[in-house]
């Protein structure tokens, strides 16, 4: 929430370059899901961002792995920081947008919750392909 309160501010008067065509910080808004889509669908997309929270937190409950911890932490912690924009970015329920702010020339502008969601996942897919779960 720092990041996007200072990605506001910072970037309210347009973009900055920062590696010439490369990388831009530039403020944006995005009331759907991943690379825009379903737009205006913030409220049902609250609701499964909800739902995928408490399984996070059950599954986290249920794992001593280091490796899977801290992958389903940064899952969980991206999931947090997005849903925190949709119920306190809106006008009514579950309605606000995400903030992005970081525009790589060739993905989608996205923030660090978006980076934490994805190197999580990143990661549990690694470890359950290196370190697989030992058969009884």
């Amino acid at each position: 929430q720092l990041s996007k309160n200072w990605a506001r501010d910072a970037f309210a008067d347009g973009p900055v370059d920062v590696l010439g065509g490369w990388l831009r910080f530039r403020y944006a808004e995005n009331p759907g899901a991943a690379f825009s889509s379903f737009t205006d669908s913030g409220q049902l997309i609250g609701v499964i961002a909800i739902a995928v929270t408490a399984f996070l937190v059950y599954l986290i409950s249920r794992t001593t792995r280091v490796v899977e911890l801290v992958a389903l932490g940064l899952i969980l912690g991206g999931a947090l920081g997005n849903l925190t924009d949709r119920i306190f970015r809106g006008s009514g329920v579950l309605d606000g947008a995400v903030v992005d702010w970081i525009d790589w020339w060739f993905i989608p502008t996205f923030n660090i919750a978006d980076a934490s969601l994805n190197v999580g996942v990143a990661l549990l897919l690694i470890a359950a392909l290196v370190f697989p779960e030992p058969h009884e």
